[in-house]
């Protein structure tokens, strides 16, 4: 607990100052939240910021002088808080062009958190402004079909989350090395291995519009490469060709352009062919408990 004996929630949001209306919204929205006010942290990645509004909770700016990626401006971010965020409790991570609907989501975190002293991170569910719709892929585990229903899961949605500082000071923080994708399943799987609990809650509600990652250039390699990382990082050596060829399998079969595929192939020997960090392979009851979660790591 912070220093009041209160659990206190901080926000970070990232942005490249190029969506300055809908951040404000974003804000906004975060300083609407019932109980006590949500300290927020806002990184211009790269970028200087726009005009910001007032917040009861208080604001906090970093400008960082280059683009340092999702996990790099995150991570710089939690640092605002003090060395592994340590002057609040937990973190909410939006992003910039989302915005909190409710009122109540920020106390629904605290409650969960101060309920379950061993859940480390909570998973929002997306949803479409215009049409409520939560995408398939925005439901962190493999049985998607009913987004409504919360349940344990082995990842979480990064621009939609809450993470207990606790679990940053003692498993690290995100792979700053990985720039875009995956960073969140990192993290997660290093939580998990820790003996932290991750559950996605569809009661916490965060509308952002409809969109496809492979908008952004870098996605088909980032993807990629950065999931040869995450196996080489944190898998049981025997794991590895197993998650990695499911993997290709099924990047084939979803059938890319060959300008994907070409990105995709890219990144793939680039995994192999760079360092990824430091090799901590993850215990093999964390293995069985991923599986009795319904997600083992080979998928």
């Amino acid at each position: 607990m912070s220093g009041s004996g209160r659990f206190a929630l901080g926000a970070v949001v990232l942005t490249m100052g190029n969506r300055p209306e809908e951040l404000r919204a974003l804000l906004e929205s975060v300083a609407r939240q019932e109980g006590e006010p949500v300290e927020v942290v806002v990184v211009g990645n790269g970028a200087p910021l726009p005009e910001l509004p007032e917040l009861p909770g208080g604001l906090r700016t970093v400008e960082l002088p280059e683009n340092l990626g999702i996990p790099g401006g995150r991570n710089a971010g939690i640092e605002a808080f003090g060395p592994g965020g340590r002057d609040v409790d937990a973190i909410l991570f939006l992003d910039d062009d989302g915005l909190l609907p409710l009122t109540d989501t920020a106390e629904r975190c605290r409650e969960a958190f101060t309920a379950d002293a061993r859940l480390g991170i909570i998973s929002f569910r997306i949803a479409d402004p215009e049409t409520g719709v939560t995408q398939r892929r925005h439901v962190p585990r493999l049985r998607a079909a009913d987004p409504l229903r919360s349940s344990p899961v082995t990842t979480f949605l990064g621009g939609a989350s809450a993470v207990r500082t606790a679990v940053v000071q003692e498993v690290g923080a995100l792979p700053g090395d990985f720039f875009y994708a995956h960073e969140e399943t990192d993290l997660a799987w290093r939580a998990l291995d820790a003996d932290w609990d991750i559950a996605y809650r569809a009661d916490c509600v965060l509308h952002h519009p409809t969109t496809q990652p492979s908008r952004h250039a870098v996605y088909h390699r980032m993807v990629a490469r950065n999931r040869v990382w995450l196996a080489r990082r944190l898998l049981p050596a025997a794991l590895i060709p197993l998650y990695l060829g499911v993997w290709v399998l099924l990047t084939l079969a979803r059938r890319p352009s060959k300008a994907a595929l070409r990105a995709w192939l890219g990144g793939f020997r680039e995994g192999w062919a760079t360092p990824c960090g430091p090799r901590r392979p993850m215990r093999w009851r964390t293995v069985w408990r991923m599986t009795r979660l319904g997600r083992p790591p080979v998928i």
